[in-house]
């Protein structure tokens, strides 16, 4: 696959990490492989820690010119002048999020393994719609499947991502189908996250 035909890595935060050591790691991540877009997510709902996390990581990203979202909290995303919000609830809250910051944000919905919460995300502007997961037993068990992303791809403009329990083995089938693959703690929570992105950039062919 010709590499501007690849999928693009958006790159998700570990839910937890040290403030101190996070950002020299995180860097070595950004210099390793182009990465378009990282996503604050935290599993903390302490506003303090989530301020205070954002600095850590945010001049990491924009020095590697990367495009820096949180996930959830579209007060925090205005406040702090991030490049948008990543919203978990599907189309639910895309419209709320894109009044309040604007048509130049990035606004993202994840929608599971649902065509239409996808459908209606999109139409509500979301900038990209997120399934998952795709492999692994995560959440309740249900997977985002191929066909899924292949008919998304061939029908709606939409950029589609791939995210939840992602192997090389996933990633090479989604590749073809799937505009970004999200990828977080399957590469944070082994001892080389550098080498474990490329490994899966590799997997795309």
């Amino acid at each position: 696959m010709a590499e501007q035909d690849r999928p693009q890595i958006y790159l998700l935060t570990p839910p937890e990490f040290d403030l101190g050591s996070f950002p020299a790691q995180l860097d070595r991540v950004l210099q390793g492989v182009p990465v378009a877009c990282l996503r604050l997510s935290l599993a903390t709902r302490d506003e303090d820690r989530l301020i205070r996390a954002t600095d850590a990581v945010r001049e990491v990203a924009h020095s590697a010119d990367v495009a820096m979202v949180i996930d959830t909290h579209v007060v925090l995303a205005e406040r702090l002048g991030l490049d948008g919000v990543h919203l978990p609830d599907g189309a639910r809250s895309v419209r709320a999020a894109r009044k309040t910051l604007g048509a130049d944000a990035i606004v993202g919905a994840f929608c599971g393994q649902s065509r239409h919460d996808g459908m209606n995300a999109g139409e509500a502007g979301a900038d990209y719609v997120a399934f998952g997961p795709v492999a692994g037993a995560l959440g309740d068990g249900a997977l985002a499947e191929r066909d899924l992303f292949a008919w998304w791809s061939e029908m709606i403009e939409v950029p589609v991502v791939a995210e939840g329990g992602l192997t090389p083995e996933a990633v090479r089938a989604l590749a073809p189908v799937t505009d970004f693959i999200a990828v977080g703690e399957e590469i944070w929570r082994t001892d080389d996250p550098a080498a474990a992105l490329r490994a899966l950039v590799d997997a795309m062919g």
